[in-house]
């Protein structure tokens, strides 16, 4: 009897917590590939692929990254916006880096998510689900 009691309050408590949980720890991911890093003028165009896996319809979605030069120093702080992203689909969105050539940037870190709005008006945690990959010589991750 007090096996089934333990086993029937621990299958409650999962349950609680499953219902709890953000919502992109149960549906998915929101992938982000540094697709390309490519010389315009005399800085450096970054573009970056967004695949919103994660079930939810997004109304926005941005994201703090971290610039850092070829000595591996932070040279800037940049806000990355993607807009509204529904599910499954995917965005191509470009980002030029003045005064910084490609050849200067070593990597890329998402350092938080600025802002994160699913369409019921809800605030998921962007970051949790989040997948990085890079296509470019220059690092991207989290």
């Amino acid at each position: 009897m007090i096996k089934t009691i333990s086993t029937a309050i621990l299958g409650a408590a999962t349950a609680v917590s499953l219902c709890t949980a953000p919502a992109f720890a149960q549906t998915g991911n929101f992938g982000l590939e540094l697709n390309s890093a490519r010389a315009v003028g005399d800085g450096c165009r970054l573009t970056y692929v967004a695949t919103n896996n994660t079930g939810s319809a997004l109304e926005k979605t941005s994201y703090e990254v971290a610039v850092f030069d070829k000595e591996g120093v932070v040279s800037r702080l940049l806000i990355l916006e993607f807009g509204q992203l529904q599910p499954g689909k995917t965005k191509v969105v470009q980002f030029d880096l003045a005064d910084s050539p490609c050849e200067d940037v070593s990597r890329l870190l998402v350092n938080s998510n600025s802002e994160c709005v699913a369409s019921d008006g809800s605030t998921p945690n962007c970051l949790e689900g989040l997948v990085t990959s890079s296509r470019a010589e220059i690092q991207f991750g989290i």
